[in-house]
């Protein structure tokens, strides 16, 4: 494998500058939480577009899917291709919705509608759910920098850490938004010169790429039969349907870009712009993946190469000097700029949810002050996350993002959609079938996860009781026990007395006055 020349460190190290001098550019300005948080109208819709998308496109495409595309067929880009199908029909009122009802924490609207249980259950869910994620991140990119140029991993871990929690405690969310728009713009570059480098090199071309994927089973979405047991392309559909609902309609790192916005329709037509990027953007590097199959059945690869290692290889292998710079940069700027949003919204919700509950009556300079004491110990934690992953080992990385994704989500679109289009849900009901959905979801994790390595045994052995489904399928699962359980156990308590636009149908009313 070749090495880094000087030019390539020289690349990297100037956008490692320009990502720290946007951190200090915007350093002055973050005089209020309101301005560390939300910066509200100081962007235009096009920024805010290309900031989700780089809030949602992070390491675990640039490796993930690439990995995925080479080790077997585009099924896991199923749920990503769910996002516009759904989002295109709901977007019109979730943005609306959240811009009237809540200050700063997506789980406000949980608690206006439910009370405070809802509030709490949702808001540590998606703190569960961020650390995991972030974790992952901060794993791949050590993995893959330590593949290209055999620098400790836990140096690289250290290095991005650090740079990550410096811009975030400087420039918030001004910063986090213009290091989006500039890393929307690499990785787009990034992803299109790699796929043209690969499909160039493959001997027969574009033809041959085809041929040798379909004979491989390399392309196409199946399993394509109706099981609920293995990873299928029902499941995915299903999935992504309710990943599409929980992502863009009750995640905070989302949720926020929405009240970044000056109007409604600045902040629509930035997500608009954000969903039409995600897909090609996910479809580019899942190709990759199966593009870099198709050109290592062609010549040989080093024997016991994890199919997370084989993009890096060939990164550093079959592209020019100058290129490997520019890529690995990408690389390491769409870790940050994902990791910063997640950052930001962590503090945020830490703020919002918990420590204004707790301490009520401190001034905003006080609240200022523990905002960037989250975004460092949030910080902390996520390097050490990603020092376990890196201790222990894993396979398979976008598998298990997707899987954590599933068992954490734990009903929190069945509570958002609840509220949103059942006038009759009420706390009572939904707080029932929240704790149904905890005990269900305890009971499925439990009895379908093996432990140990030589003998493997269930967590819990049920026996024929035993939850068989694919974990992808248990998400889902939680998410209808609290439709329907929260819906019928609100049939026996009183129908609430609501506050006008927390409902669907309010939202249609006045769209109409």
């Amino acid at each position: 494998m070749n090495h880094l020349h000087f030019i390539d460190y020289l690349i990297i190290l100037i956008v490692l500058g320009i990502t720290l001098w946007l951190g200090f550019r915007f350093a002055k300005r973050q005089k209020t939480t309101e301005n560390y948080f939300l910066s509200k109208g100081n962007f235009p819709a096009w920024a805010l577009g290309l900031s989700l998308l780089s809030t949602l496109i992070s390491s675990v495409t640039f490796l993930g899917y690439p990995a995925q595309g080479y080790a077997s067929n585009w099924i896991l880009l199923v749920q990503g291709l769910m996002v516009p199908i759904v989002l295109l029909g709901a977007i019109w009122f979730i943005v609306p919705l959240y811009r009237k009802v809540i200050g700063l924490s997506t789980y406000e609207y949980f608690e206006k509608r439910f009370g405070g249980f809802a509030r709490y259950y949702s808001s540590l869910s998606f703190v569960i759910r961020q650390f995991a994620g972030m974790g992952t991140v901060l794993f791949l990119i050590a993995v893959a920098i330590k593949e290209m140029t055999a620098i400790n991993p836990f140096l690289i871990l250290a290095i991005v850490g650090a740079v990550l929690v410096i811009v975030n405690l400087k420039g918030g969310m001004q910063a986090v938004i213009w290091l989006d728009v500039f890393q929307g713009f690499m990785l787009f570059a990034s992803g299109i010169i790699c796929l043209g480098v690969l499909l160039f090199s493959i001997k027969g071309g574009v033809p041959e790429a085809i041929k040798v994927a379909s004979e491989n089973n390399r392309t196409g979405f199946g399993p394509y039969d109706i099981t609920f047991t293995r990873l299928s392309l029902i499941i995915m559909i299903i999935n992504g349907a309710f990943y599409a609902i929980q992502k863009y309609g009750t995640d905070q790192t989302v949720v926020q870009r929405y009240l970044t916005a000056k109007s409604d329709k600045q902040a629509e037509k930035a997500s608009l712009l954000g969903i039409s990027l995600t897909v090609p953007i996910w479809t580019i590097f899942m190709f990759i993946g199966t593009a870099l199959f198709v050109f290592y059945k062609q010549q040989p690869l080093p024997e016991g190469m994890k199919a997370e290692a084989v993009f890096p290889h060939f990164i550093m292998t079959q592209l020019p000097t100058g290129v490997i710079g520019f890529i690995v940069a990408a690389l390491i700027s769409a870790a940050i700029c994902s990791l910063s949003a997640d950052l930001n919204s962590l503090a945020a919700v830490g703020i919002q949810d918990y420590y204004k509950k707790l301490r009520p009556h401190k001034t905003d300079k006080q609240y200022l002050f523990t905002s960037k004491l989250f975004v460092v110990i949030s910080g902390l934690l996520s390097i050490v996350i990603g020092a376990l992953y890196l201790l222990a080992g894993n396979e398979g990385v976008l598998g298990v993002i997707f899987t954590i994704y599933a068992i954490f989500s734990g009903g929190i679109v069945g509570i958002f959609l609840l509220g949103l289009f059942s006038a009759r849900a009420n706390w009572q009901g939904v707080n029932i079938g929240i704790i149904v959905c905890i005990l269900f979801t305890a009971y499925a994790f439990l009895t379908s996860t093996p432990i140990g390595l030589k003998d493997p045994k269930l967590l819990l052995d049920l026996g024929s009781f035993n939850f068989t489904h694919h974990k992808l399928m248990l998400g889902v699962y939680s998410h209808l026990v609290v439709i329907v359980v929260g819906y019928i156990a609100s049939l026996f308590y009183p129908k609430p007395v609501l506050e006008k636009n927390l409902l669907y149908s309010s939202w249609k009313q006045n769209r109409h006055l």
